[in-house]
């Protein structure tokens, strides 16, 4: 089931299905607006804690907005899992996810918390990482990033995104990785 009269967020309700959740996932492909996924396996809860995995990827940046949008109206707790990477790319997302967090708590007034966590692994199994640590974590939204283009191995074995969802324990928001997102408004 979508829920198509929310017009921030699309909350999609489906069955713990591959191809369930790989058609939805097909259908938000242009999405700009970020969308939750909600399994009949998967614990609601209030949100205090969110898990943001950050790898060396540009586009992880477009996922601040959302989180501190997220911790700021529900006081929520952001952990940013930061890719143990051999460069610097996956550091420098984090520092920017960081200075927009610090910004706009400094802008509105509102204190939001964070803490950064170094990942085990790099950039290609860190969304593995943060769905297997989900006991470690104790999060109650997983936001993540969907993948820029599916290549073969995406065809065929299924993005990391739907193994996500399927593992998951609570809801898991995607975002698109788009220049022109939908940004939320107060």
């Amino acid at each position: 089931m979508i829920w198509e009269n929310n017009n921030d967020i699309r909350l999609i309700e489906c069955a713990n299905e591959k191809r369930t959740i790989q058609r939805h996932l097909n259908e938000c492909r242009e999405e700009r607006r970020p969308y939750v996924f909600v399994t009949n396996t998967m614990t609601v809860k209030t949100l205090r804690r969110l898990l943001v995995p950050v790898s060396m990827l540009e586009e992880e940046t477009y996922k601040a907005e959302i989180c501190t949008y997220l911790a700021r109206k529900t006081g929520a707790h952001i952990i940013l899992l930061q890719a143990n990477d051999y460069g610097s790319h996956a550091r420098q997302n984090v520092n920017r996810i960081v200075t927009h967090i610090r910004s706009v708590s400094e802008r509105t007034g509102v204190e939001i918390s964070y803490e950064v966590v170094l990942a085990k692994k790099d950039s290609f199994g860190l969304i593995r990482e943060a769905s297997e640590r989900q006991r470690d974590f104790q999060h109650d939204l997983l936001i993540l990033t969907a993948s820029r283009d599916y290549g073969l191995d995406d065809i065929l074995f299924g993005p990391p995104e739907r193994k996500a969802i399927q593992r998951a324990l609570v809801p898991v928001m995607l975002v698109n990785p788009r220049e022109d997102l939908f940004s939320l408004c107060d």
